[in-house]
C-alpha cells in the first residue's frame, strides 16, 4: 500500500472512532477547493498544489471541467513533445484525461485528491461511462467506498456524485453536468442523505459541491437556469438544502465552479430573499481555464474577482463553522520546473491572455 492509500486508510479510520491525526494537533482545520482547469490547468494546477499543500489543507477538491475536450488545450499544444507536431483531435481526446491525472492530479503527491464532473467531461467523445472507467480510483478512494457501502450495501460501483464526512462535516460532490439537471436517483440519494444529517447531532455541518451553480444566484446567465430541467431540479435542491438550514439548525455551504471567475456570496439575491432565504455560496472556477467577464449583478456579490486564478481555502473551527478565503495566485507561483517545461512566455501568457473579459 503506497503513502497515498495508507493516508486514506488511516483517516476513514479515524472517522470511524470519531478522531482525527489532525484535530489532535490543532482545534481548526483546512481544505481547498476549486474547479475549470482546461486551457492552462497543467501551468496552475502545480502552482495550486503547492498553495494547498503550504497551507496544511487536508484535501484538494476539484469542482470540475479537466480538460477542454473540444478541442487541444494551449497547455498540451505547448508541451515540448507536442511543439512542432501537430496532435488530430483524436489524438489530443485519447491523452487528454491521462494528461490531467499526470500534470494536474499527480502534483498534490499524498494529499487527497476529491473529483468532480462538469459539462466539458461530458462532450462526445467522453461522457460519464468513459469518466468512471478513467477516474474509477478517484472516485473510489477507501473512505468513499466505505461511506457508500454504510449507506447502502449494494452500491458496490462507484457513481459521479458521492459523498464523505469528515471531522464532522458531511461532504457531499454532487452531479450536475449533463443537461445541468440532477436526476432522479441522484435526487433521491441527496434527500436520503439530508434526512440522516438532520437526524445525527454528530453532523453539524454541511458543504455541498457540484460543477454548475444552483439557480437564481448572481451567475444566473451562466448556471443550471439554463434548461428548463436544470432549474426545475436545482430549487429543488437548494430547498432541501435551505430547510436542513432553517429547520434542523444545519451550518450549509454550496460551492460550484463552471463560471470562470471567483465570487462570494452568490444567493444574494432578491429571488432567494422572496423565497425562504440565502444559503452561503461561492463560485470558484479558477483553475487555468480562460477567464471569463463578471456578470453585471457581480456588484451584489459579497466579493467578486475575474482574472485570477487561485483556490477557495476553507478552515473549519471546532463548531462546525466554516471560514472561506480565496487564495489568489501569481505568475511567480508557478514551480520553476514547470516554468521551464512550458517557457517563461507561455507561463506569461496563461497569467496575461488566457482571458475572454478584456
Amino acid at each position: 500500500m503506497d503513502r497515498r492509500m495508507r493516508l486514506l486508510a488511516g483517516t476513514f479510520l479515524c472517522s470511524i472512532l470519531g478522531a482525527s491525526p489532525i484535530a489532535a494537533q490543532s482545534h481548526t482545520w483546512k481544505f481547498a477547493v476549486s474547479g475549470d482547469s482546461r486551457n492552462c490547468g497543467d501551468v496552475v494546477m502545480p502552482a495550486i498544489a503547492a498553495g494547498v499543500k503550504r497551507s496544511g489543507a487536508a484535501f484538494y477538491w476539484h469542482l470540475g471541467d479537466l480538460r477542454a475536450i473540444f478541442q487541444a488545450d494551449e497547455d498540451i499544444l505547448h508541451q515540448p513533445e507536442h511543439l512542432g507536431k501537430p496532435m488530430s483531435k483524436t489524438e489530443y481526446q485519447d491523452m487528454a484525461w491521462n494528461d490531467f491525472i499526470q500534470n494536474q492530479i499527480a502534483p498534490f503527491g499524498s494529499v487527497p485528491f476529491y473529483l468532480g464532473i462538469g459539462n466539458h467531461e461530458t462532450i462526445a467523445p467522453k461522457d460519464h461511462a468513459a469518466f468512471l472507467a478513467q477516474f474509477s480510483s478517484q472516485l473510489d478512494l477507501p473512505n468513499l467506498r466505505a461511506q457508500r457501502l454504510r449507506d447502502d450495501p449494494a452500491a458496490l460501483q462507484p457513481k459521479t456524485y458521492y459523498r464523505w464526512i469528515e471531522r464532522g462535516v458531511d461532504f457531499i460532490n454532487l452531479d450536475n453536468a449533463t443537461n445541468s439537471q440532477f436526476d432522479g436517483g441522484q435526487i433521491a440519494w441527496l434527500e436520503r442523505i439530508l434526512r440522516s444529517d438532520s437526524a445525527n447531532a454528530r453532523i453539524r455541518t454541511i458543504v455541498v459541491g457540484m460543477h454548475e451553480a444552483l439557480p437564481e444566484s448572481l451567475s444566473k446567465s451562466h448556471s443550471m437556469d439554463q434548461s428548463e430541467g436544470g432549474t426545475e431540479t436545482g430549487l429543488r435542491v437548494y430547498s432541501d438544502l435551505l430547510k436542513v438550514q432553517n429547520e434542523k439548525h444545519k451550518r450549509v455551504y454550496v460551492l460550484a465552479s463552471h463560471s470562470h471567475y471567483f465570487m462570494d456570496g452568490i444567493f444574494e439575491t432578491e429571488y432567494w430573499r422572496a423565497h425562504g432565504g440565502v444559503l452561503a455560496g461561492w463560485i470558484v472556477g479558477t483553475a487555468g481555464a480562460v477567464r471569463y467577464a463578471l456578470p453585471p449583478e457581480a456588484v451584489f456579490a459579497n466579493a467578486a474577482l475575474t482574472d485570477v486564478y487561485g483556490f477557495l481555502a476553507g478552515t473549519v473551527h471546532p463548531d462546525g463553522r466554516i471560514q472561506f478565503d480565496f487564495q489568489r495566485l501569481n505568475e511567480t507561483d508557478v514551480p520553476a520546473a514547470i516554468t521551464a517545461r512550458y517557457t517563461p512566455e507561455f507561463v506569461h501568457w496563461c497569467f496575461a491572455e488566457n482571458s475572454q473579459a478584456h
